[in-house]
């Protein structure tokens, strides 16, 4: 099992930060910015308490020969992200595809006031794969694909915030 923490300082306060998180015409377009072949909000429920949000995605497949052979050319997911308001924290749970008894990918997402115009996001994965022989790659392969992805939606978010002020 692999579990691991990252951290990427944004330009932008934390509300301003989940306010473009929930919002999905800015989704579409980091999605896209990312090469995923598909990111569409399936639901969102909004209470007093929290906000619940689910979404298909199709990544783009970056992995080893016999990594990508386990996940199959039609490798997707369903992600659904339970927001608490008052902690402001968001848990998300990754549902795949294929192989969804054999894979385990769910984690947080919070963000820490640095100012009032920065923060730094800090999200926390599990991903772990029980597949006899292959699992360790399975789990280094998405560890390196979910620090590529998180990485680059950082890098989107500083230019997206610098451009529309």
């Amino acid at each position: 099992m692999a579990t691991f923490t990252m951290k990427h300082d944004l330009d932008c306060s934390t509300e301003r930060f989940w306010k473009l998180f929930f919002d999905k015409e800015f989704n579409e377009t980091l999605f896209k910015a990312l090469e995923f072949p598909e990111w569409k909000l399936l639901d969102v429920k909004e209470t007093d308490k929290e906000i619940v949000r689910v979404v298909r995605a199709t990544p783009k497949m970056e992995a080893p020969g016999p990594v990508a052979k386990f996940f199959g050319s039609s490798f997707g997911y369903d992600e659904e992200g339970r927001f608490d308001k008052a902690t402001e924290v968001l848990k998300f749970v990754v549902k795949p595809n294929t192989m969804a008894d054999k894979l385990r990918n769910e984690g947080t997402v919070k963000c820490e006031k640095i100012s009032d115009d920065k923060c730094r996001r800090v999200v926390e994965i599990i991903a772990e794969a029980k597949v006899f022989g292959v699992g360790g790659l399975i789990e280094s392969s998405l560890e390196k694909s979910f620090r590529t992805g998180w990485g680059k939606s950082a890098e989107f978010i500083n230019k997206w915030v610098k451009d529309h002020p």
